[in-house]
């Protein structure tokens, strides 16, 4: 996926579970167009993650394997909590 068609991006971001939905919409709307094309690119990778996969390491019941991932994880929920509460 190319790191610059958001509409494809944001499509990938509804994830069809609130919980995820909650944390990942969010920070694609409000912090993605600030990240470099590295990070864009590990978003993205990120998105072709397993629903299953994406909340648990979101809700901090595990982490990924890979080091860049589990990065891009404390990222979304550093950069979600410092934000605050913000409509979906």
């Amino acid at each position: 996926m190319d790191i610059d068609n958001k509409a494809r991006i944001h499509w990938a971001c509804r994830r069809g579970m609130r919980e995820l939905d909650i944390s990942i919409m969010p920070f694609f709307k409000y912090e993605y167009d600030s990240l470099s094309d590295d990070d864009k690119r590990l978003f993205i990778r990120l998105l072709e993650c397993a629903d299953p996969d994406l909340f648990n390491w979101l809700m901090n019941h595990g982490r990924p394997e890979d080091g860049e991932l589990f990065r891009m994880i404390k990222l979304i929920q550093n950069r979600n909590k410092d934000r605050g509460p913000v409509e979906v």
